[in-house]
């Protein structure tokens, strides 16, 4: 598509020299510095920086194969740079702005933390922009594969790759039980999927300390957004929303649609906490998820527990909040925030509740607890159990691929 056939308008707008500047949405624009002292208020800068405005479009718009076609955009910069931009469309990315606002403040509380900061803790976040109900737009993260592509090649590569068609006859329906679901995951799937990841790092980062830095990097990112997305409920973390960046090994997660267990909901229901199969593990160096990973993950689920009382307060407008579809509304009924604007929900209260309640290490079977409360070790030890447990990957939707 271009921009000068397909969006006439758009282009006339920048033209008009009467048209006042837009700020480029971009993560570190967004990111407000406050004060460190408590006096000279009036002359703190929350913004500093050079303020990079929109000048103009690049004429080519790139539409991606994904299911909703969205289109990717570069945008130049008043610093003369280029920015590339995601429109989606028929998606509310309302929900995603609102969890990147969690995950920074996850961050803010991760750098106060001393032993955090000395790993260097963080998530990677990005700019969300929703412009209405459904549609808006995303920053671009740059230099990044998603981790089915990066498996895939290697699996090409090496002549092991399942096609599409190999793999709907290895679909085990819902129904069946454990042990068919365990000899197809154990004796079909797993001999033609080994364990490669480590090799993308070795081919990514080909001197010693890069890749050492990168795997690194790659096992504290991946322990953060684990035990982040565990107290959020956050599913869907199939191949093509786990990313990882080139540069410095760091794992990006998108889509932050699937939250609360929403996944427990499905046809067939997500039933690990969080997304750490044969191939993350054995990225993660000789000892698996053992030392790095596993203190990263420690250090992580302390500073939640610690903080609990103002995450609480971030989350707890979720409850009244019409954004979030906890139910769909019953054909013919007319939905009640529509009419006040707010909405109190007994199912938002629950996972509120549910969040208090990992939080605290409290573990549940659908409703009730399940014994005394956890410590933080044996809450991180129970989680990774769960989450590399071959009763469970094996359930697991084909599309969400265990074995990869």
């Amino acid at each position: 598509m271009s921009i000068t056939q397909d969006f006439r308008a758009l282009k006339r707008l920048l033209d008009d020299k009467s048209f006042s500047p837009i700020l480029l949405p971009l993560q570190s624009a967004m990111t407000v510095t406050l004060p460190s002292s408590s006096v000279q208020h009036s002359t703190h800068d929350p913004f500093p920086g050079q303020q990079i405005y929109i000048c103009g479009f690049e004429d080519t718009v790139e539409v991606l194969s994904s299911l909703q076609k969205p289109k990717k955009v570069t945008i130049r910069g008043s610093d003369g740079s280029l920015y590339t931009m995601m429109c989606k469309p028929k998606d509310d990315l309302r929900k995603d702005c609102r969890l990147m606002e969690f995950n920074s403040i996850i961050n803010k509380f991760l750098r106060k933390d001393p032993d955090s900061r000395k790993r260097q803790l963080h998530m990677r976040t990005y700019s969300v922009v929703p412009l209405n109900e459904e549609c808006g737009l995303l920053e671009w993260v740059p230099n990044t594969n998603g981790l089915r592509n990066i498996l895939l090649k290697i699996y090409k590569e090496k002549g092991t790759y399942m096609s599409g068609r190999e793999l709907k006859n290895c679909m085990v329906p819902v129904g069946a039980p454990l042990e068919k679901k365990m000899d197809m995951y154990k004796e079909k799937l797993l001999p033609r999927h080994p364990p490669v990841f480590s090799e993308w790092f070795l081919k990514t980062f080909p001197d010693p300390t890069s890749w050492y830095t990168a795997r690194l990097n790659y096992a504290r990112t991946s322990a953060v957004i684990s035990m982040v997305g565990y107290i959020l409920g956050l599913g869907d973390r199939h191949g093509e929303n786990v990313l990882f960046d080139s540069t410095t090994g760091d794992a990006v997660h998108v889509d932050f649609n699937c939250l609360f267990n929403k996944g427990e909901t499905f046809d067939c229901p997500e039933v690990v906490p969080f997304r750490l199969t044969h191939n993350m593990v054995d990225a993660m160096g000789p000892m698996g998820y053992e030392g790095i990973f596993r203190r990263a993950c420690e250090v992580t689920l302390k500073v939640m527990k610690d903080q609990m009382d103002p995450l609480m307060s971030v989350l707890k407008p979720f409850i009244y909040d019409p954004l979030v579809e906890w139910s769909k509304p019953i054909k013919g009924r007319s939905n009640p925030a529509a009419e006040s604007g707010e909405i109190t929900n007994e199912k938002a209260m629950t996972h509120v509740q549910n969040i208090e309640a990992r939080l605290k290490g409290i573990l549940k079977n659908k409703s009730k607890a399940r014994g005394l409360p956890l410590s933080i070790e044996g809450h991180v030890n129970y989680l990774i159990q769960e989450a590399t447990d071959e009763k469970l990957l094996c359930q697991m939707y084909i599309g969400w691929a265990a074995y990869l």
